[in-house]
């Protein structure tokens, strides 16, 4: 194709003025750029554009109908549920997305939250602002009890890329790793049934998808199999616990602590559950565990790398 224009439809949710897009430029006739799209500007927005860049910006098949001339979505994420990618295969128009990019960052922040429980770093710190270690008649304060975790289980739910890594950091601290096999998949051998890895487990760590079959992969009856006083870290999709099964566990002191990255609904503009001021020993990061900028950065030059392929007739990270 001649014209190659492509319009990225909310640049911020990716770029905070820290990230170099020269190698998007690089690859398109023309790229504009927009902070952010409301659904009643995308259609415009998008007229006579070639290609589709969205983060979390809704694509459905009404969008798709009114834009003739797009031949190309590039997601820049790895999740694809803001694109009707049945409407796009019935308009031929392709899908890419960017995998794997950040493996590192994902597994750096939950080993980050998982150490922060096991330590009471929330705890100790707000005991620091507020005086009490100047008041203590000792040279420490050791008011919440700390758990060490070498020796310890940690369950892996999804023990795929982002899962494989956080087991190795699991590992690096001495810890015994476990991984379950999860509904709507093939058993595989080596793996424990998902109430095993929930019994034997110091520490539940998620890394699987959001589907039918995950749902609230742990409600209420899954957070009672765990032990008391064991650790549970959602850095996958907000879905994937029930979230107020999650707050009556913790209110009731079943849990040694929980720590989120992520909720049902974000930004949680209509409140959660697990934003109650009242909720014992939890963390909430706002969906921020894969946000470094060398992740960032590399979703950049995937969605380039996307671009750059599609044009050529050799498409990579293709979906649709």
């Amino acid at each position: 194709m001649s014209a190659f224009n492509a319009v990225f439809l909310d640049v911020t949710s990716l770029n905070q003025n820290d990230l170099d897009l020269e190698p998007l430029r690089n690859v398109f006739s023309k790229l504009d750029c927009y902070e952010h799209t409301s659904s009643a500007e995308i259609v415009p927005r998008l007229q006579g554009a070639q290609v589709a860049i969205v983060n979390k910006v809704m694509l459905s098949a009404d969008v798709l109908k009114a834009c003739p001339d797009l031949k190309l979505i590039l997601v820049s994420a790895t999740g694809l549920n803001n694109v009707d990618l049945q409407a796009a295969k019935e308009a031929g128009v392709s899908v890419c997305n960017c995998q794997g990019y950040g493996t590192a960052t994902v597994a750096q922040h939950t080993l980050m939250l998982l150490l922060a429980m096991a330590t009471r770093l929330p705890d100790y710190q707000s005991a620091v602002r507020e005086g009490r270690w100047e008041a203590s008649t000792h040279f420490c304060f050791l008011d919440f009890p700390i758990v060490e975790l070498d020796g310890k289980t940690l369950g892996v739910l999804g023990n795929g890329e982002i899962g494989s890594a956080v087991a190795r950091l699991g590992e690096a601290l001495g810890m015994r790793v476990i991984a379950a096999n999860l509904p709507g998949r093939l058993p595989k051998a080596g793996r424990l049934s998902l109430d095993e890895v929930l019994q034997q487990a110091d520490a539940i760590t998620l890394h699987c998808p959001l589907n039918e079959n995950t749902r609230h992969l742990i409600g209420e009856a899954e957070l009672a199999k765990m032990k008391p006083r064991a650790f549970i870290v959602n850095t996958a999709r907000g879905g994937l616990i029930d979230e107020q099964a999650l707050a009556a566990a913790l209110r009731r002191g079943h849990l040694g602590g929980a720590a989120t990255d992520v909720l049902v609904q974000e930004p949680p503009v209509d409140g959660n559950v697990l934003l109650a001021q009242d909720i014992p020993r939890l963390i909430v990061t706002p969906h921020t565990a894969w946000g470094s900028q060398e992740a960032r950065q590399r979703i950049v030059g995937q969605v380039a790398e996307n671009a750059a392929a599609f044009r050529s007739g050799k498409p990579v990270r293709q979906v649709v």
